[in-house]
């Protein structure tokens, strides 16, 4: 079995949104992975790491999937022409079409969530419905051949289960094993559902100066695609 798994990379993007699955699909016999920007150079994360992709939009092959991760710079990216016409192009011969985090909100700008449940996270929820997507609230969301990761950590997860679908459950539990994955985290902290009051109140201040700049770029992505329906 040959897979071609492409993950795309943007400036600011969340490394650990990509780094899990990458590392889940780099486990997958047989599978080719792709990392993929507009050129061939170092691509600042939103932290000190950069990383170098493997491969250019123009020489990317036909992908079985691909995957748009998040962070910051999806503010940009959902109104990106080149990024959002290489995924329309991608998607009409991608097997599965998939993100983690708030790449869901790229491709719903790219017009590939229209009518499907999608999830993001959690901070950014209520961008997905503009875009025509249903969101929904979990940690992986399955609809169709459309599979979508929470935030950032929820990659992994994500990663293991559309394993499980393209080639199987054991192969999928295999590479969790591999990994040791077997999350205990030290705080219930982890979800708006779950963490204190104070703390959630902490970080939606802290988020607060770059939510509205977030919003509006969404905003603009959305009225875009809807001119083009």
């Amino acid at each position: 079995m040959s897979l071609q798994i492409g993950i795309v990379l943007f400036p600011r993007v969340t490394q650990l949104d990509f780094t899990g699955p990458l590392q889940v699909f780099s486990s997958v016999p047989g599978a080719k992975v792709h990392l993929i920007w507009k050129r061939i150079e170092p691509v600042a994360s939103d932290s000190v790491m950069a990383i170098t992709p493997t491969v250019s939009f123009a020489d990317c092959p036909q992908l079985d999937v691909i995957c748009v991760p998040g962070g910051v710079g999806t503010d940009d990216m959902v109104n990106d022409e080149e990024m959002l016409a290489f995924l329309k192009k991608q998607a009409e011969g991608a097997k599965y079409i998939t993100s983690v985090c708030t790449g869901s909100l790229v491709l719903g700008a790219a017009g590939l969530l229209k009518g499907y449940r999608a999830t993001t996270h959690w901070s950014a929820m209520e961008a997905l419905a503009p875009f025509g997507a249903i969101p929904t609230n979990s940690r992986v969301c399955t609809d169709r051949n459309r599979v979508t990761g929470g935030g950032v950590t929820a990659g992994i997860d994500f990663a293991l289960t559309l394993v499980s679908i393209m080639v199987d459950r054991k192969t999928a539990e295999a590479i969790q094993l591999r990994l040791e994955y077997n999350p205990a985290p030290p705080f219930n902290a982890g979800s708006p559902e779950t963490a204190p009051a104070e703390i959630l109140a902490l970080l939606q201040e802290r988020m607060a100066p770059t939510r509205q700049r977030r919003m509006e770029n969404y905003r603009r992505a959305a009225e875009r695609l809807a001119q083009h329906a």
